[in-house]
């Protein structure tokens, strides 16, 4: 199994295009301590050669012109880039599913709740249907991905369903019950290959008895690392929204991330997803040297995660 991070940052990358925050400058100005990130997604592969992509975010072109093994590499038009697999129907998730709309063959997975979102907004029409194949994928029902070519990929692929809350703008209401959604509006993906497991969670609102469960004795964890404290985007005048309201843990704090890892065996553990705001994704702080000696990861643009 291979596992590259194309995206390592919350909704918005880092630096976010409207943000003069401290960070954000340090970022723009080049400093080797705030290194830009793009907006989260993950590449794994089978052979190192043919790659499916977790999450398409609105940076996908730029990520793929970063990364040279997700390239063109044969004939006038190609790409190694064979499958999207979604773990929701956030902006973040699916914008970039319109940056692969010159007739190119794929296949776009993810659960009934997802895709009948993408089916129902006309603009994702725009991946013909003759060349871009959907596959909804059922919830904690192994499934191996296919190639282009109808060949297996090597990979055993389970989406599951994680605590979160319906895209931002699918909100229909404010109470707990509207923002929670139903199962298959927020999942994690499981990888299985030759005894080793990853698990990537960009987005979870909390870690339950059940998900502890699927998580322990994990090779390799990336797991949602949006904000540092719940209020922190109220406090830094940033938003009007906790971590919580938005679906998201915190990663410190007594009922924060951190804390419920404390006793999950998992090999590798990395943060992903990370917004601006976040003081982890400087090198240089308090915050990072926490995580660090927590041993914790914090995930950069083109790191490699394989298990």
């Amino acid at each position: 199994m291979k596992a590259v991070v194309l995206g390592a940052a919350a909704g918005g990358g880092f630096p976010q295009w409207n943000s003069n925050a401290v960070a954000c400058r340090r970022a723009r100005a080049g400093d080797a301590a705030a290194r830009p990130r793009m907006q989260a997604s993950l590449a794994i592969s089978g052979d190192g050669q043919r790659w499916f992509v977790i999450n398409a975010s609105p940076d996908l072109r730029q990520q793929i012109e970063a990364q040279p093994f997700i390239q063109p590499r044969q004939g006038l038009r190609s790409s190694p880039i064979e499958g999207v697999m979604l773990t929701g129907a956030d902006v973040d998730a699916i914008a970039g599913l319109l940056h692969l709309r010159e007739r190119q063959p794929f296949t776009v997975y993810g659960s009934d709740r997802v895709l009948a979102v993408l089916e129902a907004n006309p603009i994702f029409d725009v991946l013909a249907r003759d060349c871009v194949r959907r596959e909804r994928v059922a919830l904690n029902a192994p499934f191996e991905p296919r190639h282009v070519d109808g060949s297996a990929c090597g990979l055993e692929v389970e989406l599951f369903d994680v605590p979160g809350k319906v895209a931002l703008y699918l909100e229909r209401g404010s109470s707990p019950a509207d923002l929670q959604g139903e199962p298959g509006d927020t999942v994690g993906v499981e990888v299985r290959a030759r005894g080793e497991r990853l698990i990537y969670i960009p987005g979870c609102a909390q870690v339950t008895e059940r998900l502890k469960q699927r998580l322990a004795g994990a090779s390799v964890v990336l797991f949602d690392g949006t904000l540092w404290e719940d209020d922190e985007m109220i406090r830094l005048g940033l938003g009007p929204k906790t971590g919580a309201r938005m679906g998201h843990m915190s990663v410190s704090g007594d009922k924060g991330t951190m804390a419920a890892f404390r006793d999950i065996p998992v090999r590798r553990k990395i943060f992903v997803h990370i917004n601006n705001s976040n003081p982890i994704l400087l090198d240089d702080s308090v915050e990072r040297r926490l995580v660090m000696k927590a041993g914790w990861e914090v995930a950069y643009d083109g790191m490699e995660v394989s298990p």
